[in-house]
């Protein structure tokens, strides 16, 4: 995937890695963890993590049907709009279908019947307890990289639809003019 960062991505990027940053240092001052006691955390939080998941798959697809409505809008608007504009919104689909893939494969991942398996030696489940919080970690951050991303285009769609700003840096201005 060729993701060039605009100034709208870069920003998005870095709120997701600050709140990504902000969830590994709270689950790092837990502190370490003996094998049972991630064993007792990870069967008190499993319905939490699948409940992430499902929230963030469930996000994940709305945000992928409001893109196709962000599109009507776009094309049916009376400014040309820049092919920059579109591509956003494919750095925002892509991103977003990989986020759904991602929160599907970990609510699979979550629902192994690890904390009953029989065989799985007592010091795994530190690193398993700490694997499912980051991986809890990164798909919260991507999805907040995706929202913030899908923000700024429908802040853009607004003040050149909307507010008809005609020096947008997104409206094509020989096309607009071509249309007058």
């Amino acid at each position: 995937m060729n993701l060039q960062l605009s100034a709208y991505t870069k920003r998005a990027t870095i709120g997701g890695l600050l709140s990504l940053l902000i969830l590994l240092v709270g689950s790092i001052m837990l502190g370490e963890l003996s094998g049972h006691e991630a064993k007792v955390l990870i069967k008190n939080s499993l319905s939490g993590l699948n409940t992430l998941c499902n929230t963030i798959a469930l996000a994940s697809a709305t945000i992928l049907a409001l893109l196709l409505t962000l599109l009507g809008i776009s094309s049916g608007s009376e400014s040309q709009l820049k092919k920059d504009h579109y591509k956003h919104v494919l750095q925002i689909a892509k991103l977003d279908t990989g986020v759904f893939i991602a929160a599907v494969m970990s609510f699979l991942l979550f629902n192994l019947p690890i904390v009953e398996a029989e065989g799985v030696p007592t010091q795994w489940y530190s690193i398993i307890y700490y694997l499912s919080l980051a991986l809890s970690s990164l798909l919260s951050a991507a999805l907040i990289v995706v929202v913030l991303m899908l923000y700024n285009t429908v802040a853009n769609i607004i003040k050149i639809v909307g507010l008809g700003v005609s020096d947008h840096p997104l409206v094509d201005p020989e096309e607009d003019q071509e249309q007058q």
